[in-house]
């Protein structure tokens, strides 16, 4: 019969070498495998309080958890993200033919609405990008960074660890291993393009010193900008130049998208640059597009 420790030690083994599977065979980040574990030690911490384990879980008793997190204040954004690493868990639990029924099954998707991304206008793009003050080396990296990441629609995470040689300046374009190790080419664009020359040309070895690194932005003390601090420069320099929106790290990659769209790009076009694996994930794009539209109808037409 085995005990309480015994327990532990099984459903821990579990638990890793599920995440196992998922960094080996989809190459998912440190980020993504730890909400996988935080959401799987909720689910047990709950289940020993019930006195189960994560294998005798049922159907009834995984509704009762769910209504318990909803009880504590859980979003129903944060209950579907919370089942959707359920069923992954669950399904490899199946494959490995460490349980006989699937708990998840049935469960139906909490119905959350579509919320659209804060949009800056182009206006407020540029005034972003031109906040940096470039007559200082860090300055000078920060607004190469935000050209960059304006003109690629990078995901923050891709920007940061950019290393030399994924950047090719005489035709203009940047390698990005994206999520999933999926491999893209996007076009830098030529005002990104010249920044980026300069940049790597001088202030980039003035912020190295006698330090050698393989990455594009480096900090003065380390050998890459985290996406953390990367986070906390686009919000200085949104409050420097009065943005009040309620901006994220993607806000730029938001704008790069829907001004492409705008401006008349082929959805699938854009799906290309994003990296994104399903259109519908782009689709939302239209979607802030059409929005964008409403807003200036009603604001500026007579009949508005």
């Amino acid at each position: 019969m085995k005990t309480s420790d015994d327990r532990k030690i099984t459903e821990s083994r579990m638990v890793d070498s599920f995440l196992d599977s998922l960094w080996l065979e989809q190459g998912l980040s440190k980020s993504t495998l730890d909400a996988y574990r935080s959401d799987l030690k909720l689910l047990d911490l709950w289940a020993r309080n019930q006195e189960l384990s994560l294998e005798t879980i049922s159907r009834p008793d995984l509704l009762e958890f769910i209504a318990y997190k909803a009880e504590k204040g859980s979003s129903a954004r944060s209950s579907a993200r919370m089942l959707s690493s359920l069923r992954r868990f669950y399904t490899y639990l199946m494959q490995q033919e460490l349980i006989s029924l699937n708990p998840t099954e049935k469960i139906s998707m909490p119905k959350i609405g579509r919320s659209l991304p804060v949009l800056l206008t182009e206006n407020e793009v540029l005034k972003l990008i031109k906040a940096p003050n470039t007559k200082k080396s860090l300055g000078f990296r920060d607004r190469a960074m935000l050209e960059l990441l304006y003109a690629t629609g990078l995901r923050v995470s891709e920007l940061v660890k950019l290393e030399v040689n994924q950047i090719n300046l005489n035709k203009g374009y940047l390698r990005v291993m994206g999520k999933g190790n999926k491999e893209r080419m996007v076009p830098m664009g030529k005002t990104a393009k010249r920044w980026m020359k300069n940049y790597l040309n001088g202030p980039i070895n003035d912020i190295l010193g006698d330090r050698q690194s393989d990455c594009i932005f480096p900090t003065r003390t380390s050998t890459s900008i985290s996406r953390q601090a990367f986070w906390q420069i686009i919000k200085k320099y949104a409050l420097k130049v009065g943005i009040n929106a309620q901006l994220s790290p993607h806000s730029l990659r938001h704008a790069f998208a829907t001004h492409l769209i705008n401006h008349g790009a082929d959805l699938r076009v854009v799906q290309m640059l994003l990296g994104h694996s399903d259109l519908s994930t782009t689709q939302i794009y239209t979607h802030i597009a059409q929005h964008r539209l409403k807003d200036l109808h009603e604001k500026h037409h007579p009949r508005g």
